[in-house]
């Protein structure tokens, strides 16, 4: 059975290119269970010291001030690790990815639970899922010159061991699925 994880970010509502995109992806994909992470409606904290202190602690070794500081990047990545495929609508202001989808980045890129070092380097642990990024940028294309939106969360996203990810013009795909 697939399973979709669905991020979006835009604060725009319904008049969001890559909410439109990304619901378009999902219906298209029909999937048996679809989770659905709205970070406008439900923003995510930034990491604080207490966060980043605790992801480098081994679970054993976790104090419940640990495991507490965890609890959210514990449950999104529990969203990433159950999805076969993740439709993220990137909507970039000022030529990146916004706060609120940067946030989710910060809290899912863990080690030891989304990646590892190892002495070849560094290996994502999320390996088998497919990604679907629906950006919407006003004019910026993608793959340009300054395109760092798509190209970082691409990067995110491999160095997390999802390598099979597909960039789509949210505005272009949304068009093309209304016609």
């Amino acid at each position: 059975m697939s399973h979709i994880l669905q991020i979006d970010a835009s604060l725009s509502g319904a008049a969001s290119v890559s909410r439109r995109a990304t619901a378009q992806i999902v219906r298209d994909l029909d999937a048996a269970h679809i989770t659905h992470r709205d970070l406008a409606a439900s923003p995510l904290p930034l990491i604080d010291t207490a966060w980043t202190t605790a992801r480098l602690v081994a679970p054993e070794d976790q104090t419940p001030v640990d495991r507490a500081s965890l609890a959210l990047s514990d449950t999104l990545l529990a969203e990433l690790e159950a999805a076969d495929t993740i439709v993220i609508g990137l909507p970039v202001f000022n030529f990146g990815m916004p706060a609120s989808l940067k946030a989710w980045v910060d809290l899912v890129a863990r080690p030891r639970r989304s990646f590892v070092y190892t002495p070849d380097g560094p290996k994502g642990l999320l390996t088998g899922k497919r990604a679907i990024i629906a950006m919407a940028s006003g004019g910026t294309q993608i793959g340009s010159p300054g395109d760092f939106a798509s190209t970082h969360l691409t990067f995110v996203l491999n160095f997390l061991g999802i390598t099979d990810v597909t960039v789509v013009d949210a505005a272009d795909y949304a068009a093309a699925q209304a016609a």
